[in-house]
């Protein structure tokens, strides 16, 4: 008996299962914090730091898109030296002619066919056309997008905005025993042999003219600095390099490698109604001749 009597006292003892729910749910709970907002100046810090950074890598965002379409536009140019050394293996190995203006009254272009002196080119029918792969014309700069397109602005449309070197290998010139030079004919180029420094001799450039006081137009030619001794107009050539390419442009060389080349040199006659300076039209080199035109 003394025994139960001890177990019915710790049974008394013991709190009831009500008396802990009670307990458990009476007890104080954590109050759960409210999130912290934004104070103005640590928001003003933050757009701050956003612009900054923005700032900073605009730029270089900006000079990553221009190189990749340096870099295509390196592959147009260089295309073209391909296609025109494949003209000259089927042509006897001269290579295409500029523009046949003595025979055909100025309706063909390297880059183009027209029926009438007053259209513009059409750069379907080229003669380099058929060189450059199945269904593939002549492919454009994507630098080359800001030029007048209208009008008599159109006159050279369809070049891709590349210049052929047509003063020294778009015409067959001959030299008479008393100095004087004749062109004989401008329906063929040279041969290729006739370039003894390939590496150093320019076929095809970025090319654009300062032809309206409104920006650029589309030209087909990359003028020497100075006109050769054929081509009776004033001593110096109008430039029609453009420096499209954060202020280089892309050179292509007879010998089919291409280079970016800085502007060092530009002028501006009475004939360009545009300014080519504020157009980054000009010339590369450090030598104020034809040196890199001329076939040496």
């Amino acid at each position: 008996m003394a025994r139960n009597a001890g177990r019915l006292s710790l049974i008394a003892d013991r709190p009831s299962c009500s008396a802990l729910t009670a307990s458990a749910f009476s007890s104080p709970r954590p109050v759960a914090r409210g999130r912290r907002a934004f104070s103005l100046i640590e928001l003003l810090v933050v757009v701050s730091v956003t612009a900054l950074l923005v700032s900073i890598l605009l730029p270089s965002l900006r000079r990553a898109r221009e190189q990749a379409r340096a870099t295509v536009c390196a592959s147009n140019i260089r295309q073209l030296v391909v296609a025109n050394a494949a003209y000259a293996s089927e042509h006897k190995g001269r290579y295409c002619p500029g523009g046949a203006e003595m025979k055909t009254g100025n309706l063909h272009r390297w880059h183009g066919t027209r029926s009438d002196r007053d259209e513009p080119f059409d750069p379907r029918h080229g003669p380099l056309v058929p060189y450059l792969g199945a269904g593939e014309g002549i492919r454009a700069c994507p630098s080359f997008r800001d030029f007048v397109r209208d009008g008599d602005a159109a006159f050279e449309k369809g070049n891709g905005g590349y210049g052929y070197n047509q003063a020294y290998i778009g015409r067959i010139v001959r030299k008479h025993s008393n100095g004087s030079f004749e062109v004989v004919t401008d329906c063929y180029g040279v041969l290729s042999e006739r370039i003894r420094q390939p590496g150093q001799t320019v076929m095809f450039t970025d090319a654009a003219f300062a032809g309206t006081a409104a920006g650029v137009i589309e030209y087909s030619f990359a003028e020497p600095r100075f006109h050769p001794e054929w081509i009776q107009f004033e001593a110096r050539a109008d430039p029609s390099i453009h420096f499209r390419h954060d202020k280089a442009a892309n050179v292509a060389w007879c010998d089919g490698h291409v280079g970016r080349e800085i502007r060092t040199f530009t002028w501006r006659s009475a004939v360009c109604a545009g300014d080519p300076d504020r157009e980054n039209i000009g010339w590369f080199g450090q030598a104020d001749d034809n040196g890199y035109f001329d076939l040496q």
